[in-house]
């Protein structure tokens, strides 16, 4: 059974605040949260995964897009997850050194490198019921901007983009929006 995935807040950078857009997969016995970062309270990521039954304590693993803050804020909250980032998975004072392409993190839950945005830039890809999902900060949002205005790498973010989009990725969750199905006009 492929995994279940529900975007428990979707992010935005306005002027009147950031926050990232934070998931949630449940992949057997796994719960996966990707970017547990900077939202207006953290019950806007505890109650929405309350409502789907799954405790704090119960996460087993966070995945980090990348080490902003607005990405990485609430990671406390789930204290006995295994945290993956690009360098590494890391538990209580454990750090196993591995690089991020092509780790599973779970039966339908890999990582790929897709750095641009920074140097470090993981994206989630999640296998469901409704196709490949690729949880990324590749994109803003649905609406851009169209060139991140904070990349690090422009050729390094529009091969990631192509690579994201040649996969044939159903959704794609974007680092500061709602999900949204890629077509024509999605920027490479």
């Amino acid at each position: 059974m492929p995994a279940r995935l529900t975007v428990i807040h979707d992010g935005y950078a306005r002027d009147d605040g950031v926050a990232s857009s934070v998931v949630h997969v449940a992949d057997g016995t796994s719960h996966v949260v990707v970017d547990p970062g900077m939202v207006r309270d953290r019950s806007l990521i505890l109650e929405p995964l309350a409502s789907l039954g799954v405790a704090a304590e119960a996460v087993t693993d966070v995945v980090l897009s990348h080490h902003h803050p607005d990405h990485t804020w609430h990671l406390a909250l789930f204290p006995a997850a295994r945290v993956h980032d690009v360098w590494a998975v890391y538990r209580a004072d454990q750090w196993d050194g591995q690089p991020a392409e092509g780790r599973c993190v779970s039966e339908h839950v890999t990582l790929i490198e897709t750095p641009g945005h920074t140097p470090q830039d993981v994206t989630t890809l999640v296998e469901t019921e409704h196709g490949l999902v690729a949880c990324t900060h590749l994109w803003w949002s649905a609406d851009g901007p169209e060139e991140d205005p904070l990349c690090t790498d422009a050729a390094a973010l529009h091969a990631g983009r192509r690579r994201v989009l040649d996969l044939g990725v159903a959704r794609i969750v974007p680092g500061h929006g709602p999900a949204f199905v890629p077509g024509a006009s999605t920027p490479r």
